[in-house]
């Protein structure tokens, strides 16, 4: 087995069983998705398999997409988009070219970031929970 191949090889195995697991819930969850599935599986299994992989390869994008939105980190479509546009004349930075103000931009978190505003949530649930208890007091003491 030639050693470059390898990561290729490991890529379409794992668009492979993404499609596959995804065909075999669709088959699980619709009863019509079920006899197509089914009908699918009897035919001819080399344009399943294409299918499949295809399936598995649009999933992990997609999942690929997510996982930059989630943490900030723009994927390579939205880099393009969200370039800034200066103006020549001022030497400020207006608008994206979507059209939004160059403010409303997220800002990815560091990991000491994260670490503090846990812990400022963390102060405020405690004094969230100490006002409660608080309340909790005066409401039996009333009754």
């Amino acid at each position: 087995m030639n050693s470059d191949n390898l990561p290729q090889l490991l890529k379409t195995g794992f668009h492979l069983t993404l499609g596959a697991a995804s065909f075999a819930i669709d088959t699980l969850q619709d009863s019509i998705e079920r006899e197509k599935n089914l009908a699918k599986l009897q035919s001819d299994l080399g344009l399943l398999t294409d299918e499949l992989l295809e399936k598995g390869e649009s999933i992990d994008r997609e999942a690929r997409n997510f996982v930059d939105n989630v943490f900030g980190k723009p994927s390579e479509n939205e880099k393009n988009d969200s370039e800034f546009v200066s103006d020549p004349q001022s030497d400020t930075t207006s608008e994206q070219k979507s059209g939004e103000p160059a403010d409303n931009i997220p800002k990815p978190f560091s990991r000491s970031d994260a670490q503090q505003e846990i812990q400022e949530l963390t102060a405020q649930m405690a004094a969230l929970r100490a006002e409660l208890e608080s309340l909790r007091a005066d409401n039996s003491e009333r009754d």
